[in-house]
């Protein structure tokens, strides 16, 4: 015969389930056998759309910029000197760093006129619409 046990849950389980949270969210950001996926942030201005990407310990030559149609696809890998070495490490994550992220840039996107610069880790890309995708006024005359 079973018995019936009534289960009730800890008075902490919100703390519990917090701290879980709190640990799965912190790990998901770690990188997974050398691959990172950076952050990024796009925002549209006047004219323009800006794309700005954390990038931090990679350097302007460590990072590859390119456009085909209107897929934008950021990328890098970064294999660490692999001279020799005298010392043992016990835990090594910091050998090969790679990434790839691709974007559908949106139609009114002049390819030519995309720049990107790179300042304390934050890789910034600028976007200029075309011409005719920006705003503009249109004069209503009076009929004579």
């Amino acid at each position: 015969m079973r018995a019936i046990v009534r289960h009730t849950r800890p008075r902490n389980a919100s703390l519990w389930n917090d701290m879980d949270r709190l640990f799965n969210n912190f790990f998901e950001d770690l990188p997974q056998d050398g691959f990172y996926a950076p952050r990024v942030d796009v925002r549209e201005e006047e004219g323009r759309y800006l794309l700005e990407a954390e990038i931090p310990g990679f350097s302007e030559k460590d990072v590859d910029v390119k456009v085909d149609d209107n897929l934008l696809t950021i990328s890098s890998v970064n294999v660490e000197n692999s001279g020799k070495t005298e010392a043992r490490y016990l835990v090594r994550e910091r050998k090969i760093r790679e990434f790839s992220r691709s974007f559908v840039l949106p139609k009114d996107v002049d390819n030519e006129k995309i720049s990107g610069s790179f300042s304390n880790g934050i890789l910034t890309l600028t976007m200029e619409k075309r011409p005719e995708a920006k705003p503009r006024q249109i004069e209503i005359r009076q009929e004579k």
